[in-house]
């Protein structure tokens, strides 16, 4: 089954702005927050809260989840293309924000991810190689203080 092309960023962040970042098992060095595709008949938010059970350990009722109402669409990288039906070439996310009150420990899906860190926003939007996942993090003060 072919994957749908919308899918959830959830920037997992602390109320003082220390971000979290997964690095991909797939392509080491590569950094990014919480990511995944929607599956059929799930609501955007139960895919972020799916999502982040599956990469994080953490589950979503314990924290404050909210939608930033903020998408884009980016092409799909071509070596993860085969994952969708062959006509499709780009990709519409959908951003989330997950309030902790502090950094955690959390536990990686080890066949996503490598490791984890907690970084202040302003280093963690440079140390993504996702530009729209770079954008998101950027934005964190205007979605959590209104700024």
């Amino acid at each position: 089954m072919y994957k749908t092309p919308v899918s959830v960023l959830v920037v997992i962040h602390t109320t003082d702005l220390q971000v979290l970042l997964l690095e991909r098992a797939d392509h080491p060095g590569y950094w990014q927050s919480v990511t995944g595709s929607q599956d059929p008949g799930e609501t955007l938010a139960q895919t972020a809260a799916r999502e982040v059970s599956e990469e994080t350990g953490l589950n979503t009722n314990n924290y404050r989840l909210t939608d930033w109402h903020l998408q884009s669409e980016y092409e799909i990288f071509e070596e993860w293309r085969w994952r969708y039906a062959p006509s499709v070439t780009h990709n519409t996310e959908h951003v989330f924000g997950l309030c902790l009150p502090s950094p955690t420990l959390i536990q990686i899906a080890t066949r996503e991810h490598l490791g984890y860190i907690w970084s202040p926003w302003q280093e963690a939007s440079k140390k993504v190689f996702s530009s729209s996942n770079a954008q998101a993090i950027k934005k964190i003060k205007k979605y959590i203080y209104n700024q």
